[in-house]
Formats: structure tokens, C-alpha cells, sequence
């Protein structure tokens, strides 16, 4: 079963409840945790895990022909992720820290000026700790373009998955591109929540998001006790969303979290209980 943790707003507390579920599960099931927020991956740091490269995330980006080009400016035209600078004197100059090595310049260009070159778009990482299994993708520095990491760091998962009862897939915030590509192929999702405005706001793009890709999800109520939980509850049952777990704001698990070590809560035992039986 491939469970993604997920939330609109940053520091809602999708790395604490991903990390401590994982270290759940693993008491009793074969545990992988992913961690897909590749600009600012941080699981690891929860769990104190000492993290190995596994493999360079190449791309292969477009590099120009400068003398068959004709200069007729078709390539940055297709390109959707405009980072191709044209100027009709000059011709298409490349910026590839926005490139996501989808060659439509390539396929576009009439005379085959545009040809192809490899950069380091970021890296992979395993480890384990707590009894769990680790994957991580992390971003090259300088680099914009996530996705290409996520989708590199899926297929390694993708062919270790029938290895494990649990894939547990921690997503960056927000509902841009990584996120996407990350929930994509996940069975449920876990949306964390805040009861905060911001927190109840970003909640709300989150759960469109996972309707329109068509992802079931139940609800985590983090920091339980703080702010106005009705905002966060307002917003779930907008969505036709119900709450399966309330976390406490507790100063033993901020301790625990600042210190590597997973949180010990009921409310974490009570939620691996419920992972399990959605497998069942």
C-alpha cells in the first residue's frame, strides 16, 4: 500500500507524522518511507538517519547547433516551461536550470540544431533507522526544476515495491508540480492540517487537489489544542474529508523532533492501527 503524507502549508507537521508512522508500521510490517520533498528533504534528520548516494539524477538538456540554426525562434515557442531566451539577432539561448528535459525543442526545431548534453539535476539516497527502510531524493543546488528528481527517485521505489506492506511517500508542501508527481500512484492520502487560518486556507487547495487527481483522503488534525480547530474542521467537511487522527501540541514531541528521535504518542499508535486496517 503506497500512503502519501501531504499538506498545503509548510510546517503543518507532514515530516513529524510521515517519520513517526513510518516507525509505527515498521514494528510489525515491511516499511518504506520516501522522502519526495527533494528541494528541502529533512526525514532523515527526524530519524537520525545517516543517508548513502545511491545515484546521480542526470538529464539530458538541449544544447545548440549554433551553425545549422536558422534562428527562427520555433524551439522557445513550444517551450512551456519558457526557458528558452529567443532574440531574433542572437537566436534561442538555453536556461537550463528551468529545462525539464522534455525535448519538445528538440522535436520542434525544423533544421536538428538543438542537440543534447548531461547535467546533474540532483541525487538519490538510501539508509534505514528504527526499523525502517529510506529513500530520498535531494535537488542539485542551482537547480529549479524538481520533478525530474521526484520522477527519478519513483522508479527506484517502483522496483522495490512489491518488497514492502507500506510505502509512505512525504510530499513537499503545496500543490505545485513535485507534489503532483509525487502523489501520483499513492492509494490514499494523508493531508495534515493546522488550526490556523493560513493552515486551514492552504488545506483547502490541497484537498482540490487530491479530488481532481482522484486520491482518497482522511484527514490529520496536527497541534490539537492550539488556534481554532473549527477552521481546519470547516474546511475538511467542505471537501467531504473526515478527520481520522488529532495529534496534541505536546512539548515532549517538539522535544523529541528537535532531537532525531521519533515521537511516542497515542495519537500516532491509534493512526497506524487505522493505516493498517485500510490494507486489510
Amino acid at each position: 500500500m503506497k500512503l502519501a503524507v501531504t499538506g498545503g502549508k509548510g510546517g503543518t507537521g507532514k515530516s513529524m507524522v510521515a517519520t513517526a508512522l513510518a516507525v509505527e508500521l515498521a514494528k510489525n510490517h515491511k516499511v518504506l518511507l520516501a522522502d519526495l520533498d527533494v528541494d528541502c528533504p529533512d526525514d532523515h534528520l527526524l530519524l537520525s538517519i545517516e543517508r548513502e548516494k545511491e545515484k546521480d539524477v542526470m538529464l539530458e538538456v538541449p544544447k545548440l547547433i549554433p551553425e545549422k540554426c536558422i534562428k527562427c525562434g520555433r524551439c522557445a515557442e513550444v517551450c512551456r516551461e519558457n526557458a528558452i531566451l529567443f532574440q531574433k539577432e542572437k537566436g534561442p539561448s538555453f536556461m537550463l536550470e528551468q529545462c525539464t528535459a522534455c525535448t519538445a525543442c528538440m522535436i520542434a526545431c525544423p533544421v536538428g540544431a538543438i542537440g543534447k548534453k548531461s547535467i546533474c539535476a540532483g541525487k538519490i539516497y538510501l539508509g534505514s533507522g528504527y526499523g525502517v527502510d529510506f529513500i530520498s531524493g535531494e535537488l542539485e543546488p542551482g537547480q529549479k526544476e524538481s520533478s525530474p528528481v521526484v520522477n527519478a527517485t519513483k522508479e527506484v521505489i517502483a522496483r522495490k515495491e512489491k518488497e514492502y506492506d507500506f510505502i509512505i511517500v512525504d510530499t513537499a508542501a503545496g500543490t505545485h508540480c513535485s507534489v503532483i508527481a509525487a502523489l501520483r500512484g499513492c492509494s490514499v492520502a494523508l493531508p495534515v492540517a493546522e488550526p490556523t487560518p493560513m493552515g486551514s486556507h492552504d488545506l483547502g487547495l490541497i484537498l482540490e487537489l487530491l479530488s481532481e487527481l482522484k486520491i482518497p483522503a482522511e484527514g490529520v488534525l496536527n497541534k490539537e489544542g492550539i488556534g481554532d480547530r473549527k477552521l481546519a474542521e470547516d474546511v475538511f467537511k467542505k471537501h467531504h474529508v473526515g478527520i481520522c487522527s488529532e495529534i496534541p501540541y505536546k512539548r515532549e514531541i517538539a522535544e523529541r523532533y528537535s532531537k532525531g528521535i521519533p515521537i511516542n504518542d497515542e495519537s500516532i499508535r491509534k493512526l497506524a492501527e487505522k493505516v493498517q486496517g485500510w490494507k486489510k
